[in-house]
């Protein structure tokens, strides 16, 4: 039985994951694969679920158990890989971090008025003041499951406003009239790809939570982070297709705003802010918080210094987008590539699973190693087959 401080953390880590998961890109990339797909995105957001479902299984049992970070696992599997796997993680992280800050400031743009370069600073801000504080983990679980119930309550509202086709998206969320493979590989490469899929397993051992007696809750964690997710991408899917559906013009500069004040009228663009605001910050702080936690077992002094290294991290994102301007372009694409990054790093740690040098006399469910592999497979072709 867990105790109450390791179900704090359990829970914490589910939301670091899904808050993470969920960012400006998230939004934009359901909105405008709605629009593109009609009812049969709800066929994709049921297959990128489960295959999402997969994945978090195997990377957070096998972290979990061996106690050790993704990049040590890696590099003790081959020498050099794990710094290979930290640096698409990085590199990865650092561009959707670019994204989310900008969609910090969109979103406090579209509540109060002030610039959006404004609200990219106060933004950044906020999220390297959650660092700074004597128990910095504690705080952002705290901060990502308050914005992570906050954003599901937003986007039921809106679903619900929208009066969409919910007979027929649900007919076609099981038998599906289109199909494409680029959209899995975006849903699955923005929902746990990068980063993302290592979010909560990472923080998870950040609160000592380790070993094969914790797998049970573990598996639990890494459901509910799917869960949440899952909720607030059908739920949108649901609210865009109301919108789609009734003919309304939706904005291609800003797709996911056009359909909050459509639903809600003029109080939806603040509605709008509100919700890409909490998407961002959240990812703000996971993707800052994932990313260097891939740097920091490198060497004593970065260890030491990570809190500064987080900090340094988010303050770059925010100096960059404030010089190139919002790449609102990039998230999409950014997706795709994480979903590249995606079988890569899955086929590490399943590779991983197999040694004992590595996980000690654990036995990795033989349905998951299986499961995983075929996703392996399953990502690569989409990938190959989308750019052909």
């Amino acid at each position: 039985m867990s105790s109450p401080k390791s179900s704090k953390a359990l829970l914490g880590a589910a939301f670091l994951m899904a808050t993470s998961a969920v960012g400006p890109g998230f939004l934009t990339q359901t909105t405008v694969f709605t629009k593109e797909l009609m009812t049969s995105f709800g066929f994709i957001i049921l297959l990128s679920i489960i295959i999402d479902l997969c994945v978090q299984y195997n990377i957070w049992q096998v972290i979990t158990v061996s106690g050790k970070l993704a990049q040590d696992l890696a590099n003790e599997l081959f020498p050099g890989l794990g710094y290979l796997l930290a640096l698409l993680i990085v590199v990865g992280g650092l561009a959707f971090n670019i994204g989310n800050v900008a969609g910090a400031g969109l979103g406090i743009e579209a509540m109060t008025g002030v610039p959006v370069q404004t609200g990219a600073v106060v933004s950044a801000a906020i999220a390297i003041a959650i660092f700074l504080f004597k128990e910095a983990g504690k705080a952002m679980d705290t901060f990502a499951k308050i914005l992570g119930f906050l954003m599901i309550v937003l986007i039921l509202y809106i679903a619900f406003t929208s009066h969409p086709p919910i007979a027929e998206a649900i007919t076609h969320t099981f038998f599906p009239q289109k199909f494409d493979p680029i959209a899995t590989l975006t849903l699955v490469g923005g929902t746990v790809g990068g980063y993302i899929s290592f979010a909560g397993a990472h923080r998870l051992l950040d609160s000592g939570v380790r070993g094969e007696s914790s797998l049970p809750q573990v598996n639990k964690s890494a459901s509910t982070g799917i869960l949440v997710t899952a909720i607030i991408r059908y739920m949108l899917f649901l609210a865009t297709l109301g919108i789609v559906v009734a003919g309304t013009h939706i904005n291609p500069e800003n797709p996911a705003a056009s359909v909050f004040e459509n639903a809600a009228g003029g109080f939806g663009k603040q509605l709008f802010g509100l919700m890409i605001w909490a998407a961002a910050i959240t990812s703000v702080v996971g993707a800052a918080y994932t990313s260097i936690s891939f740097l920091r077992s490198f060497h004593p002094f970065l260890d030491k210094y990570h809190t500064y290294l987080t900090i340094v991290f988010i303050l770059i994102s925010t100096v960059v987008f404030l010089l190139i301007g919002r790449p609102i372009k990039i998230l999409i694409f950014v997706g795709t590539l994480n979903g590249f990054v995606l079988p890569i790093a899955l086929a590490i740690i399943l590779l991983a699973s197999r040694k004992s040098r590595l996980i000690g006399s654990y036995k990795h469910p033989l349905v998951l190693q299986v499961a995983g592999w075929a996703v392996v497979g399953v990502l690569i072709g989409m990938g190959v087959f989308g750019v052909m």
